[in-house]
This record gives C-alpha cells, structure tokens and sequence, in this order.
C-alpha cells in the first residue's frame, strides 16, 4: 500500500443522506394518494348515479377526474421517487446532492406546484394536454422546478469517476428527458403548433411521460433495491444494459399510438405501432432479469419478504399489462376498444399495479429505517397488500371485459345510451374493488403513523463530528 493510498478519508461536512426529506416526501406521497383514491372514488359513484357531490361545480366528474390522474402522477409517483433519489442516488454515488437547501427548496416548491394544479384544475383553468392539464401559468414553475431537480441530483452523478451502476443511468437520462418532454407537451401546442401536429405531440408526451419519467425511475429504483433486499446481484448486467438502451430508442416513438384512425399521418402511425410493440420486447428482457435474479429463492423471500412480495407482484402485472399493451395498440385492436373502459383498465394496471406497487414496497422497506423501528404490525402489512392488489386485480379484469362489452356494443351499432346501461354493472363492481384499495391504503397510513408514535427519540452521537 502506498503511501498516497493510507491517507483517512476526508469526513464529509454533511449527512450523505437527509432522512428527514425522505420521510418527508413519502408522507406526502401517501396523502396525495389518499386524495386521488378519494377522486377516484367519487368518480366511480358518479358513474352508477350514487353522486355524493351532486350539483357542485367544483366537483364535477370532469375536474375530479383530471385530478385524480394528475394527484397519481405528479403528488403520488413523483414525491415518492423524489423520496427514492435522495435515498439512493447519494449511496450509489457516494456523494450528498448538490445542495441540501436546494432539496428542501425543491421539496416545498412541488407540493406547491400539485396544490396549485389541482386548484387551477377545480377552478376550470385546466390545459388542454391529458397528463398535462397543469394551467399555463403553473407550466414555467413546473419547468423550472424540473431543471433544478437535474443540478441537484445531476451533480453528484456527473461528479462520479469510473463505471456507474444501471440505476444511475436510467435516473440520469430519466432528468434530460423529462425536463426536455414537459416543455414539448406543454408549450409547443399551447403556443407553437396548432391542429394535428400538436395532437401528434401531445401524444408523444402523453406516453412519453410514463416511459421517460415513470419507467425509467421505476426500473432504475428496481435495480438497485431488488439485489439489496435479496442479497444477491442482478442476474445480468447486459441485459439491464439492453433494457436501458431498448427504452432510449423505442420508447419516444410511441406516443402517437393514442390517435390512431385520427388525421396525423399514417407512417406516423405505424410507427408507433412498431415502436410499441418493440418496447414489449425491452420490458420481457428487464421483466426476465429480475426473475433470474430471484431464481432458486423466490418461494421463501415472497412468503417472509413483504416488500419483495410488492416488487414482484408489480413485476408480473407489468409484463400482464406490457403483454396487452402489444396487441390493443394494432389498428386490429383500436376498431373494438378505442375509448372503451379496457383503456381505463390499461392505465390503472400500469400506474398503481407496476409502479405504484413497487413505491409502496420500497415504503414498506424504508420507514422502519427512517424511523428507527420495526412495523407496529405485520399483520397490518399483509392486509394491506391482499386488499391493494386483489382490489387492482379485480378492477383490471372487471374494466377490460366491460371494455369489450361496450367495443363490441359500438362495432355493432347499439345506441349509445344503451352501452351505458350495459356498463352500469361493470362500473359498480369497480366501485367496490375501489373500496378494496382504499381500505388496504387506509390500514397502511394507520399502520405509519402507529409506527411512528411507538419510536424512541434517537439518542445524539458520542461519536465527533
């Protein structure tokens, strides 16, 4: 050993990890949640004319609805993975993010922004953009908010010095591409592009919000807490390589499958299509990856290993909803369930049952160590996760046979009116399999905050500074 090499290590001048922001964003994660399934819910009971909210404006099912998706996306799925990256990125980088002030800036900026966009929303100053219905005067807040996000966590990332693990490139693209996407889908039909090519664009950030925000952070999150929990390595690196660079390619080409039999070019459209189809090719290789990873000791991890159990379940729905995504975007496909309640089913599949089950499983896995305690109640835990995912699985089955009822009433020409009735019993039973899901996430926030009054004060370090 030279003498350069036994040198001490210089102490860092701050935690390499601020828990409290972490606890933090996961809290209001699950408050965010708790008003899209309370959204959700209301919307579910309008539909089968039990309207709690009956001739509010404010509470329309149209405002509600935009909420609903826009509390999943945006306060849910985001506040958690920004939770997830302050948790991960400084230990695979050994390295704090560029500012803890600018965190907490960050942090207080986005509740904010959520806040701000579902009162714009309730107020009817709604964008016309699916997933980016946040009024225009929230669009340059939110775009600058999502450049202070690349400094903050790009900065260690870029500061790193030889080769960097998978999770560090899907979340280092993850904010190039989403900050470059917000400002396509927002202002360039608001303000640049008019008619069919601002369809075709916001058709690209409709998929691609999903597939260079949500997958990318979502793999990425997967890829470093699945060999932590199982103690193992991945099972092949080329393959999560090959996942990363099948996302980069295919995925932006997707979008345009949202209209298709619509005026936007039909190479565009065909595009699409391949593109998509490609893509289910990428996920089987990532889907296939994580179950050689977990190959020889799946059976005693899924019954002893809540969060592992989340992981995986969340695995199997996304190679389910992967494996229907290849088929429903075909023109084949698009004449029986274009606009039919299989869409529905589709997101939902996708949003809670992939992504959302995997955030609640690294939840589950983190708050005894943000809090310094074991679980007030496992028994808790299991509720909670045979509510959640039987109430999805139900719902995901109930809404795609509902969808072929109406797409076959349509294709035959049955009065519209008439494919309302005949959906009424499919969309009481989603109703029910909401209440499925809200009780399994009202046991989980019992579950925390129990948790969290049985903790004892940590003690302060003997240790110096």
């Amino acid at each position: 050993m030279t003498q350069a090499t036994a040198q001490p290590l210089p102490t860092q001048s701050r935690p390499l990890v601020c828990e409290t922001l972490v606890t933090l964003y996961f809290v209001m994660a699950l408050v965010f949640f708790t008003v899209a399934l309370t959204a959700g819910f209301v919307m579910a009971l309008q539909l089968v004319y039990h309207n709690p909210l009956q001739g509010i404006e404010l509470f329309s099912p149209g405002r509600w609805r935009m909420v609903h998706t826009n509390a999943i996306a945006y306060g849910f799925l985001s506040n958690a993975f920004l939770g997830v990256l302050h948790w991960s990125i400084p230990r695979l980088t050994m390295k704090p993010v560029l500012s803890v002030a600018l965190s907490w800036f960050i942090f207080v900026a986005w509740q904010g922004i959520v806040l701000a966009t579902a009162i714009g929303i309730l107020y009817g100053q709604a964008q016309a953009v699916e997933w980016g219905e946040t009024p225009v005067w929230i669009d340059p807040v939110a775009q600058l908010g999502l450049l202070l996000v690349c400094f903050n966590f790009g900065a260690p990332i870029v500061a790193m010095r030889g080769p960097m693990y998978v999770s560090l490139w899907y979340f280092g693209a993850a904010f190039v591409w989403t900050f470059l996407n917000y400002a396509m889908g927002n202002f360039l039909p608001q303000y640049f592009i008019p008619g069919t090519g601002a369809g075709a664009i916001m058709g690209l950030f409709i998929h691609d919000l999903v597939g260079l925000w949500v997958t990318p952070i979502g793999w990425g999150m997967m890829y470093y807490f699945v060999p932590i929990l199982l103690k193992r390595p991945i099972w092949s690196h080329g393959l999560s390589l090959v996942g990363f660079w099948g996302l980069a390619f295919f995925y932006p080409l997707t979008g345009v499958h949202h209209f298709l039999y619509t005026p936007i070019p039909m190479f565009l459209q065909y595009g699409a299509v391949i593109s998509t189809i490609a893509v289910e090719f990428v996920v089987t290789t990532v889907v296939i990856n994580f179950f050689g990873t977990i190959w020889g000791v799946a059976r005693k991890n899924l019954r002893e290993n809540i969060p592992i159990r989340w992981f995986y379940t969340g695995m199997v729905l996304y190679f389910v909803t992967c494996f229907q995504c290849a088929f429903q975007t075909t023109l084949t496909f698009q004449k029986i369930i274009h606009f039919s309640d299989w869409v529905v089913g589709h997101a939902h599949l996708v949003m809670l049952g992939v992504f959302g089950f995997w955030v609640i499983g690294v939840m589950v896995y983190l708050f005894p160590r943000l809090l310094g305690t074991e679980w007030w109640s496992r028994s808790l835990l299991e509720w909670q996760f045979w509510l959640m995912v039987s109430g999805k699985i139900l719902m995901f089955i109930t809404l795609t046979i509902g969808g072929l009822v109406e797409g076959f009433a349509w294709y035959n020409l049955t009065p519209w009116i008439e494919t309302v009735t005949m959906a009424v019993p499919f969309w009481a039973f989603r109703a029910f399999t909401g209440v499925l899901i809200y009780v399994g996430n009202l046991l989980f926030l019992i579950n925390i905050v129990m948790t969290w009054l049985k903790r004892e004060p940590k003690q302060p370090s003997l240790q110096a500074a």
